[in-house]
């Protein structure tokens, strides 16, 4: 018997799943992770001489829905003007387990991760942040300078890199948005002053120092996934109240956190589940001059959501 499965490219993805419902999905998901409805194993990770190989399923109880996410990193690929994430996600019909969806899974990574920050922003940040900095200048650097406006009222917005052109360029590219949108020759004064920060590098070593941020300062850290690869300095967790996505995943892979516990300047004990803040079981933000992190890991149950979720807006376009 042959199998015959829709395939949704970048273009379907970003039709079926806009930005401000991946928003309200990423968080709904992270509820569920913290009620204990969704079944997840730790993603697999195989680490080779140029690259990474991710394996992520996941299975949700609320709506239904089962998948799993393949997907290569290999950053190197960037000096080729290659694409440094490549995959696919399969959704399956979580009542039978028959394939019925296959998706790009880089633009689906990138629209979910975006859409977790943003989820973590709308919870953590300061209402009055204005002021959103961004370090990096890839695709999530682009999908996070566009998620971040749909919760908070942003009227600047900064962007470093460490090639300045390409800094310059993302700046021209995000003319459209309602923002004064500046490239910065440096970290350091883009960071200056910012009531949001988005790390979205390949760097291994830190691009943000604690002297940078000013009190009240909310960062996503996002782009380190290996232990010994991280974005912000063990000053910035060691001043910060830590968030996570998943406290299991934060003490396997980012070393964002693993190098600061290590380092004795920070507690796993006191990082929070964003999930747990959600659902109203922790605390978050306390006072206005708070510094808080969250740091993402890149969840299956969101990648799951996500992908159901354009299932299910495919199949009711069938159906009509």
């Amino acid at each position: 018997m042959s199998v015959q499965v829709p395939v949704i490219d970048a273009a379907g993805i970003a039709a079926a799943l806009p930005m401000a419902t991946c928003i309200d999905l990423m968080a709904d998901a992270l509820r569920a992770l913290e009620r204990g409805d969704v079944a997840q194993p730790m993603r697999n990770v195989i680490h080779g001489e140029h690259g990474s190989l991710y394996t992520m399923p996941a299975l949700l109880a609320s709506p239904p829905a089962l998948a799993v996410k393949l997907i290569t990193v290999f950053e190197r690929n960037a000096t080729a003007a290659l694409p440094t994430h490549q995959g696919v996600v399969v959704v399956f019909d979580p009542d039978t387990g028959a394939p019925v969806l296959l998706l790009d899974a880089a633009p689906l990574t990138a629209i979910r991760t975006a859409g977790v920050t943003a989820a973590a922003t709308r919870l953590l940040a300061r209402e009055d942040a204005a002021t959103l900095a961004i370090l990096g200048t890839g695709v999530q650097a682009r999908s996070h300078a566009r998620a971040i406006p749909l919760v908070r009222d942003i009227t600047r917005i900064r962007i470093w890199g460490r090639t300045p052109a390409h800094a310059r360029q993302l700046a021209d590219e995000l003319h459209d948005l309602d923002a004064d949108v500046t490239a910065f020759e440096s970290a350091e004064e883009a960071v200056r002053d910012a009531d949001i920060v988005c790390t979205v590098t390949s760097s291994p070593e830190p691009v943000l120092r604690r002297a940078w941020l000013k009190p009240g300062v909310h960062v996503n850290a996002i782009g380190a996934s290996r232990p010994d690869a991280r974005e912000v300095e063990s000053a910035v967790v060691a001043d910060a109240s830590v968030f996570v996505d998943s406290v299991d995943a934060a003490l396997t892979e980012p070393g964002d956190l693993l190098i600061p516990l290590r380092e004795g300047v920070t507690n796993s004990n006191t990082w929070a589940p964003a999930g747990a803040v959600l659902n109203g079981v922790a605390p978050g933000r306390t006072r206005d001059d708070e510094i808080t992190l969250f740091k993402s890991v890149g969840l299956a149950i969101e990648d799951t959501a996500a992908a159901a979720y354009i299932a299910r807006q495919l199949a009711a376009t069938t159906e009509t």
